[in-house]
């Protein structure tokens, strides 16, 4: 066996593509879209790879022999005895594999190396040439618009970029597309954050942005403290800008705390007016006071309020993502009339505030993406009078805080989800007088027809039947899109409109 103490010294040089990488004895975690991408990329470099899952799809089952890497599935509540005659030199845990997991737990007290795939990834990113500009994008919400918003800005500047990371497109995969890109903007979850060590090849990004921190994720980090270190991990060695958000103080800290590059500047936004090296809105305008020579004075314009409201993207915690992502693309140099020229031409995602129907004076949103209360929140706020349908795995988060502070505008909630108890709890306590009506969760087929019944029965006109669930959805669906999909299919099948078939987007990590 290789002695322990030998086994860093060899990493340390694997800091490019065209290093010796053969013979490396990897385990990888993790059989999802980022674990395959980790075994495809390190088969292709020569490495002895092992991947070890609980379960696999047939379809990777299958790669995993094509691409010449060997496939455990089974029991990892220990180290399968595959694992320990591998005698790994390192270990790529895939998203999904907590700090507490008895494997991560396991290579911790064996002093084996633990990446994940961003750590590759920026180790071999020069695969294809001159490696792409990166710009970091993290924050419990607001993530995936924001990495759309910068790509799509600075694409229209006429660069080659590439959107990837947890917004569904892995990091080695775009570092791997022969055609080469001159940006990734990249979406990072707080799970890849943790997993991003602090070594010689540590990730040192153009720009950075943590849009905004709340608790989520408890089940996973362990504690409150733990999720916010590992978003602040997003900022380390950012060498042009680190955006933060104004309004939430704990972001501005992440970057006073973060050992940045000499010379990287801290860039604010908020919805309020801006100060001399911040983002802001003056009179119904989005406005840069940041990226210009005479920032004390005079300000440039991106766009009007009243523009994007024509295109529904006037809701608050919107126009604060496309702040954030101007504030990206000006960092790289790209003028306010591309930002405004890319904005008219940008529309949301499904499943992010979305529109189904409006119909009879009521309007039906969904916002299955609002996976936790913080999300939740800023969808609540965009609405005066409201049917809220919530509920799903609450991830060890408390959302009575939400309830107390939107009960005024409630005209009823629905509750679907399997931990429906402490929904109702919540709602008991901080919006007694409303009406609550629990939607069994057995059948989940019919678990949306049964909650837009019950919605319907509540809305009057000028009310919204809003789906904000604040909650993940792996209770009961495949994802936040299915979930989606399903109410606006029951929207459109009660209502008599055409539901959209929305079935095929791919899922995301909830993170």
């Amino acid at each position: 066996m290789t002695p322990r103490h030998a086994v860093p010294d060899r990493l340390v040089g694997l800091t490019s593509w065209h290093a010796d990488w053969s013979g490396l004895r990897v385990v990888i975690l993790g059989l999802g879209a980022t674990g395959f991408s980790v075994a495809d990329t390190l088969t292709e470099l020569g490495a002895d790879v092992l991947v070890v899952a609980e379960s696999a799809s047939d379809e990777y089952t299958r790669l995993v022999s094509v691409i010449g890497a060997t496939l455990f599935t089974g029991d990892l509540r220990h180290p399968p005895t595959e694992v320990i005659e591998h005698d790994p030199e390192l270990i790529v845990a895939s998203p999904g594999f907590s700090p507490h997991h008895p494997m991560i737990e396991w290579a911790t007290a064996q002093m084996i190396p633990l990446w994940g795939d961003i750590e590759l990834a920026w180790r071999v990113r020069d695969k294809v040439g001159t490696p792409a500009e990166w710009m970091l994008v993290t924050g419990t919400n607001g993530k995936t618009t924001t990495v759309q918003l910068t790509a799509s800005i600075i694409a229209a500047a006429g660069h080659r970029v590439a959107p990837c990371g947890n917004i569904g497109v892995p990091v080695l995969d775009a570092v791997r597309d022969p055609q080469g890109f001159d940006v990734f903007v990249v979406e990072l979850s707080s799970h890849q954050l943790h997993y991003l060590a602090s070594t010689n090849a540590a990730v040192s990004p153009h720009s950075a942005v943590c849009l905004n921190i709340a608790n989520d994720h408890l089940e996973w980090h362990g504690t409150f403290d733990a999720y916010r270190d590992a978003k602040a991990r997003v900022y380390e060695n950012t060498r042009v800008a680190c955006v933060y958000n104004k309004a939430d103080a704990a972001t501005r800290t992440m970057v006073e705390n973060a050992e940045v590059v000499e010379g990287a500047r801290a860039i604010g936004f908020d919805l309020g007016i801006p100060g001399p090296s911040d983002l802001g809105v003056v009179d119904g305008i989005l406005c840069d006071r940041a990226f210009l020579d005479d920032r004390r004075s005079s300000a440039l314009e991106i766009i009007t309020l009243d523009e994007l409201h024509a295109q529904g993207l006037a809701a608050p915690h919107v126009v604060a993502n496309i702040l954030a992502a101007s504030a990206l693309a000006r960092a790289y140099g790209v003028p306010p009339e591309t930002i405004k020229q890319a904005l008219r031409g940008f529309s949301l995602d499904p499943h992010r505030i979305q529109l189904v129907l409006d119909h009879d004076g009521i309007r039906w949103i969904n916002d299955s993406k609002a996976t936790n209360p913080h999300a939740a929140d800023a969808s609540l706020t965009a609405f005066e009078s409201v049917v809220w349908v919530l509920g799903g795995l609450l991830k060890g988060v408390d959302i009575g805080p939400l309830i107390a502070r939107h009960a005024s505008r409630l005209r009823g909630a629905v509750i679907i989800g399997t931990e429906q108890q402490a929904v109702t709890s919540a709602l008991q306590r901080h919006a007694p007088d409303i009406p609550v009506i629990e939607v069994d969760p057995a059948e989940t087929e019919t678990v949306m027809t049964r909650a837009v019944h019950a919605a319907l029965g509540m809305a009057e006109p000028g009310d919204v039947v809003l789906l904000a669930p604040a909650a993940a959805s792996l209770d009961q669906f495949t994802g936040y899109d299915q979930r989606g999909t399903y109410f606006a299919q029951a929207v459109n099948e009660i209502q008599g409109g055409g539901a959209d078939d929305q079935s095929e987007e791919p899922h995301r990590t909830e993170s």
